[in-house]
Order: structure tokens, then sequence, then C-alpha cells
């Protein structure tokens, strides 16, 4: 019994969690709209960001890399201007 009560706490746990982390809606608008990963990149470190990995994600790119500080960042960003969606860190 304390097992499985166990267990089923740790799901919801897990589950919600999991809900919390998971990628915002960035866009609705089809591929053909959205910037090309090149021009992304580039507008990401004209902000002033370093770029560790970039990707696609959902409908978002996203970055993990560092602020102009030097501080681990993760950004969600809208594919077709660009604009952040949703920033973690920095």
């Amino acid at each position: 019994m304390k097992r499985s009560l166990i267990a089923s706490i740790f799901v919801a746990a897990a589950a919600l969690s999991a809900s919390a982390f998971a990628a915002p809606q960035c866009t609705t608008a089809p591929r053909s709209q959205w910037l090309t990963e090149a021009a992304m990149k580039q507008k990401v470190l004209d902000q002033g960001y370093t770029i560790k990995v970039f990707q696609v994600t959902g409908d978002c790119y996203e970055i993990y890399g560092k602020d102009k500080a030097g501080k681990n960042v993760e950004i969600y960003f809208d594919p077709t201007d660009g604009r952040i969606v949703k920033k973690k860190g920095g």
C-alpha cells in the first residue's frame, strides 16, 4: 500500500514538472514564414548572446548559451520575427 501511494505521488509530480518545463507555443505560422536558422543565429549573436546549442523545439527556435554577462540562459524565440517568448536564466 505504502509503495503504491509513493509511486502514485511520484508519477503525479513527474507529470506536473514535465508540463512546467514544456516548450511554449511560439508561432502558428508555417515554416515557410520562419527566419532561416542562419538568420536567426545571427540575430541572437547581434543581441549579445553566445550560442552553445541551437535547435528547433516544437514551433520555436531555442538556444542554450550565455548572455552578455556570461550567465547561462535557455531562450525560446518566435521563429518568424526573433522575439523572445520565454527565457530562463541570465
